[in-house]
């Protein structure tokens, strides 16, 4: 094999002294460091130590059964008595409430994208966050974060009755009920058309899920899928329960998909049982396309066409050709034509919303972290010029699928690095199988990011490392003991098969651990003695998280 002889040069070469994977002390990426975190955190100490000082399930986990209908669940009683105290600010605008396992930030980005586009002033609440909490709002009419100086004032003016809420609950209201009534709060202030509004953990007893339906245009749920199990109940059936229950009496519930036959069972039947329309976004009314992909760094586009018509319980029609989206992958179509039906449902209502401006709406929308690709300002400011690095959040085996769908479509000729960090409540054995089957996979490596502020959920390098070396072997993979046995913390392993010519193809894959940024650039240096000719394709993945510490450096 041609190849073993340039990877053990490579180890020892470039691996041991340009990358210093064996110094873990340094793989820590802590988001507090970075400029843009560190100058909020300056201006809004207040606020920021106050929320801080709350319970915290991002930073510690989700208690087993919190998101069900159920005892074990959260109480929305304390987030009633909050935003009652606050005046009730989530009726003073109409809503649109979006739940499902994947796909809501980006659904949520597209529809505010294209209200916006109409001239509506839009509140959308999403989360996580990537660089700043201040991404969680958007206001009005730009779709930009909303500002230090907004957020530092409203919350000043809010205290108060925040503490005293606090006070009422026996300090019980933790920081997403507090900043979602926060939001709901601002959107009120400042008057918007719309709150597009998507839920954090399940849907029944998300703090968002006390929008009447009075106040609520549609229901949104993007799909259903496996992750928050111990949370939403342990099984896809009580997770689809748990999210069919922000539908509310009367009002059209927009399904994304596809669904399993009996998981979209359970949400027609919650509709049904409330008299709610049902929109399918991925029935047979959908015929939309990805035609191909456009651009290079700083202006990627995937071309597609949107056609949908929806004949059943709600008749909506729409078709537009040739539509450039930001947003990469077929299930960026799907989540675009999800905000469709969603926005065709909204017109149904009596809503103006041209199709020039659902075309530009979707045109526009955009997020961070979501096959994202560095412009060639920001590889060079990694020192890497010329090289094609891809951030992408997934962190589900799911959305480790729809990634590898998205590199063997926009990428098909490329030579692969993976930079993978995980969090440690995610199927990490499911996310290496879905990704392992990428052709042209030359190395994988394995650090650590911080997770809110914390290590707490992080998972040890080593643990993803031992899961990728248990799905390849799994695959018929095996490991080199001479190279993986003289590199401390490096494992190659090999996969020899038979082509459809009679040929023997021998495949290797390099496993290994360090630093962030060292990995990224160890990444290139591994794409670069592999093949002179193309530089290949570093993808950055597993977490938001892992993207926050990317861009945080490049700030």
């Amino acid at each position: 094999m041609k190849s073993m002889p340039l990877l053990g040069k490579l180890i020892s070469r470039r691996f041991g002294a340009f990358c210093g994977l064996s110094h873990m002390r340094r793989s820590i990426v802590a988001a507090s460091r970075f400029s843009t975190v560190a100058s909020d955190s300056e201006e809004l100490s207040e606020f920021t130590e106050f929320m801080d000082k709350l319970r915290n399930y991002e930073k510690i986990g989700v208690p087993k059964g919190a998101g069900t209908d159920s005892e074990s669940g959260f109480d929305l009683g304390r987030m009633r008595r909050m935003l009652h105290n606050l005046g009730n600010p989530h009726s003073q605008f109409k809503c649109v409430h979006i739940a499902g396992t994947k796909g809501k930030g980006s659904t949520a980005a597209f529809l505010s994208s294209i209200l916006r586009a109409e001239g509506y002033s839009v509140g959308c609440y999403t989360s996580p966050h990537v660089r700043t909490i201040r991404e969680r709002i958007t206001l009005g009419k730009t779709g930009e974060p909303v500002s230090v100086r907004t957020l530092r004032s409203h919350f000043s003016k809010i205290k108060g009755e925040i503490e005293i809420s606090l006070e009422r609950e026996g300090g019980n209201l933790t920081h997403f009920e507090v900043f979602t009534a926060l939001a709901f709060s601002l959107f009120a202030q400042e008057n918007v058309d719309f709150g597009i509004i998507e839920a954090g953990l399940g849907g029944a007893r998300d703090a968002t899920n006390v929008i009447s339906s009075n106040d609520l245009l549609a229901s949104v749920i993007t799909n259903v899928g496996a992750e928050h199990l111990d949370a939403l109940g342990g099984s896809l059936h009580s997770i689809a329960v748990a999210k069919s229950g922000i539908i509310k009496e009367g009002r059209p519930v927009v399904l994304g998909g596809p669904f399993p036959p009996d998981i979209e069972h359970i949400i027609h039947q919650k509709a049904l049982s409330l008299k709610s329309p049902v929109v399918s976004a991925s029935g047979p009314g959908n015929r939309s396309t990805l035609k191909g992909f456009s651009g290079k760094h700083d202006n990627p586009r995937q071309l597609c066409d949107i056609l949908l018509q929806i004949e059943r319980d709600l008749h909506l029609f729409i078709e537009l050709f040739d539509v450039p989206l930001r947003l990469l992958g077929t299930h960026q179509l799907q989540n675009a034509a999800t905000a469709t039906c969603t926005a065709l449902c909204l017109r149904e209502q009596g809503w103006a919303l041209s199709d020039a401006s659902i075309r530009a709406g979707l045109e526009n929308a955009y997020l961070l972290g979501r096959n994202q690709i560095l412009t060639s300002k920001e590889v060079e400011t990694l020192g890497l010029p010329g090289s094609t690095i891809l951030l992408d959040g997934a962190h589900t085996k799911e959305s480790a699928e729809a990634l590898r769908n998205m590199i063997e479509l926009a990428f098909p000729n490329s030579r692969l690095v993976l930079v993978i960090s995980m969090a440690v409540d995610k199927d990490h054995l499911g996310f290496a199988k879905a990704l392992l089957p990428v052709r042209s996979i030359d190395a994988a490596f394995f650090t650590e990011v911080q997770i809110a502020s914390s290590r707490f959920r992080s998972t040890p390098s080593s643990t993803l490392k031992d899961s990728w070396i248990r799905a390849c072997q799994e695959a018929g993979w095996t490991i080199d003991e001479h190279t993986s046995k003289d590199h401390l913390g490096v494992v190659l392993l090999e996969n020899q098969k038979c082509t459809h010519e009679g040929k023997m193809d021998l495949k290797s894959i390099l496993l290994s651990e360090g630093p962030l940024i060292d990995s990224i650039r160890c990444g290139i240096s591994v794409l670069n003695a592999k093949s002179r000719k193309h530089h290949g394709l570093v993808v950055v993945t597993g977490s938001l998280h892992i993207v926050s510490g990317v861009l945080g450096f490049l700030q």
